[in-house]
């Protein structure tokens, strides 16, 4: 499995002279396996994925939920207008209504030129707590803690595993953190996994500001790897005020740390072989 991290930011597109190293996209991260092509999230680092998988028959896009920075870079994915590549989109709907429904506000006029219903290759697949096969691909995914509809996920290939969690907010309403696993939110998707990418948005003076927002704070993405045995963190969901600067200071600082496992900022080009 070939882990590709292309947008990392979270909540706003932060393009800029001090954004250059972790990069300034929304959230979207490009998985090799096998013969299959997997793309988590469909923020603004979903463009230039466009060009990475040009040439194959078929992309799966896994959302997580759909806020915009998740969404925002769907319709600028060039496989979305080529008929023949077959674009599978796969994302939580909701008790009214389907993925669908619930895009089309998004792709539509006037915040779209173009509907969604009008591209022919994509194919819409709502999704719910389970597990399904992406040929030798098993993903299996659980709500999580974080506003609306959210879903994480699991990936397993070949013995090995990854777990992808970019908006998530274990330790709401939790006295001692991190609680105990069955109590714990994502626990079962990430235990045991060889990579983790989590949800590291917050200081912990930003997240006594935040509290209910939906994300994590650096030391709780530290908490809940160690808690879950992953083999590997990777930082993730980085704050639009954030800068290369910043981040990189914080990521000296825990890895300062004796840790359990690998520690890997999650810089926008990265690549993971797993």
């Amino acid at each position: 499995m070939r882990i590709l991290l292309s947008g990392t930011r979270g909540s706003l597109a932060a393009s800029g002279p001090d954004t250059v190293e972790y990069g300034g996209d929304t959230a979207s991260i490009h998985i090799t396996a096998v013969d299959r092509h997997i793309v988590l999230d469909a923020g603004s680092g979903i463009r230039r994925l466009g060009q990475t998988v040009e040439g194959q028959p078929r992309v799966d896009i896994l959302l997580t939920h759909l806020h915009m920075d998740h969404i925002q870079g769907l319709g600028f994915f060039s496989p979305m207008f080529n008929p023949e590549v077959e674009v599978h989109i796969w994302g939580p709907g909701s008790a009214e209504f389907t993925l669908e429904q619930l895009l089309g506000r998004y792709l539509s006029p006037p915040l779209f030129p173009v509907h969604i219903r009008e591209l022919s290759s994509v194919v819409l697949h709502d999704i719910h707590p389970g597990t399904f096969e992406l040929g030798p691909v098993t993903v299996t995914t659980d709500y999580v803690c974080h506003p609306g509809a959210t879903l994480g996920y699991r990936l397993e290939v070949g013995g090995k595993s990854m777990a992808y969690l970019p908006d998530h907010e274990p330790a709401l309403g939790v006295e001692h953190f991190p609680p105990d696993p069955e109590w714990t939110s994502g626990y079962d998707l990430m235990v045991n996994t060889d990579v983790l990418i989590h949800d590291a948005q917050y200081t912990d003076d930003e997240y006594a500001e935040r509290q209910g927002w939906g994300h994590s704070t650096f030391d709780q993405a530290l908490d809940i790897a160690e808690l879950c045995g992953v083999g590997s963190l990777v930082t993730f969901h980085h704050d639009p005020g954030h800068d290369d600067k910043m981040l990189n200071t914080i990521a000296a600082n825990m890895k300062s740390h004796p840790l359990p496992f690998d520690l890997i900022p999650g810089r926008a080009g990265t690549v993971i072989e797993v």
